[in-house]
């Protein structure tokens, strides 16, 4: 899984197959007709509400994809002066690394392309996270 570039038709397109889905289930479950569909897979960036539909439709989180590709390469984040506890949005942070994440940070660690410290400080991945990863391998 390339979590570099995502093609996030593509993507669902394999799932369809995967689960051998019926067209006509999809275009009930969607309310779209089926060449809709088809455009759907074409595509390399969908609307979130479609997304959210595929994920519910599919029983797959593809929002974890992109998940996957801020964790990897987003730039670090600036701290900012919001005080702990006042954000509007939510805080997320258990199971934040996919497999595909955490097998490609364990590969470079693994391939010595990276060292323990270089991927805390490149991915901010708490040590102690990384230590039952690599345990667990």
């Amino acid at each position: 899984m390339n979590l570099k570039s995502i093609h996030i038709g593509k993507l669902i397109y394999e799932r369809v197959n995967e689960l051998r889905m019926p067209v006509g289930r999809i275009e009930k479950f969607m309310k779209c007709s089926e060449e809709e569909i088809e455009q759907m897979y074409q595509e390399s960036s969908i609307d979130t509400f479609f997304l959210l539909k595929w994920s519910k439709l599919l029983e797959y989180d593809f929002f974890r994809l992109y998940s996957g590709h801020l964790i990897l390469y987003a730039p670090p984040a600036r701290t900012h002066s919001i005080s702990k506890g006042k954000d509007s949005l939510p805080a997320f942070r258990k199971h934040i690394y996919t497999e595909e994440v955490k097998n490609f940070i364990l590969e470079k660690i693994a391939n010595k392309e990276m060292t323990l410290n270089e991927v805390i400080l490149k991915y901010r991945i708490p040590k102690t996270t990384l230590y039952t990863w690599i345990k667990k391998s």
